[in-house]
């Protein structure tokens, strides 16, 4: 693609990604560790679950540890701390999951922690 980088999310290429808006979330690693880095990586990359937004997250996270990962195994160590540090620098998400989750509703009340109101007359 246009980014200089082959890499596709389910079969179409990330330059192509809809909305547009967050496309430059996506090409974010790219933008910043710069397209030599990505020479001769192929990259393809499955998605489940989630809305467009969350999505677009996780496909930058999953290029951005991809990318970690093949400097660990193919490359050296010093230029794979080069580019951890780059990415962290820049937002920790790309590199580290958000373990936030849905807190599960108890009983008592309509939400997980807000109770029925209650009246003393």
């Amino acid at each position: 693609g246009s980014s200089g980088i082959n890499a596709e999310y389910g079969g179409v290429p990330i330059d192509l990604l809809e909305p547009s808006a967050l496309r430059y979330k996506v090409l974010e690693p790219v933008l910043l560790l710069g397209k030599k880095r990505f020479e001769g990586v192929d990259i393809r990359i499955r998605v489940r679950g989630g809305g467009a937004t969350a999505r677009v997250y996780a496909i930058r996270q999953a290029i951005s540890k991809s990318l970690v990962a093949y400097y660990q195994k193919f490359v050296d160590e010093t230029s794979k701390k080069e580019v951890k540090d780059i990415l962290l620098n820049y937002d920790k998400a790309m590199l580290v999951a958000d373990p936030r989750r849905c807190e599960p509703k108890k009983f008592g009340g309509p939400g997980a922690r807000a109770k029925y109101q209650k009246s003393y007359r």
